[in-house]
């Protein structure tokens, strides 16, 4: 069972080896990321080793795959927010698992994430 889930944001920076991301992580445990994380971390890589890397690290969390009312809650929280909070598809299929679990959702973006979760998205560090 996932405790909370983490952003892309979260990820870069532990992929990045920065000490706060580190040792925040240390002290977590039952940590998940969606496939959205997934693919948006691998998509940021600029190479093989990067991608090895990217992948070594993902497969430590659990894995929360979407589900089709997740398309549904991302595409209207989508139509209602993108232009407003200039929210991007992404972070709407991102947020859907936390919301989904009703579980918090670690994030440095929370200029996007609040307006999706509220007070379900909190700054890891």
């Amino acid at each position: 069972m996932v405790n909370a889930l983490v952003d892309t944001s979260v990820v870069i920076d532990l992929l990045r080896g920065y000490p706060p991301a580190q040792a925040w992580y240390l002290r977590q445990t039952d940590l998940g990321v969606s496939r959205a994380v997934w693919l948006e971390v691998l998509e940021g890589t600029q190479n093989r080793h990067d991608q090895r890397q990217a992948l070594k690290l993902l497969k430590r969390f659990y894995l929360d795959e979407m589900t089709e009312a997740d398309g549904v809650w991302a595409t209207d929280q989508l139509l209602g927010l993108s232009l407003s909070h200039n929210i991007d598809a992404f972070d709407c299929l991102i947020a859907a698992s936390s919301h989904r679990l009703n579980v918090t959702l670690y994030t440095r973006n929370l200029k996007h994430f609040v307006p999706l979760l509220g007070g379900l998205a909190q700054s890891p560090y």
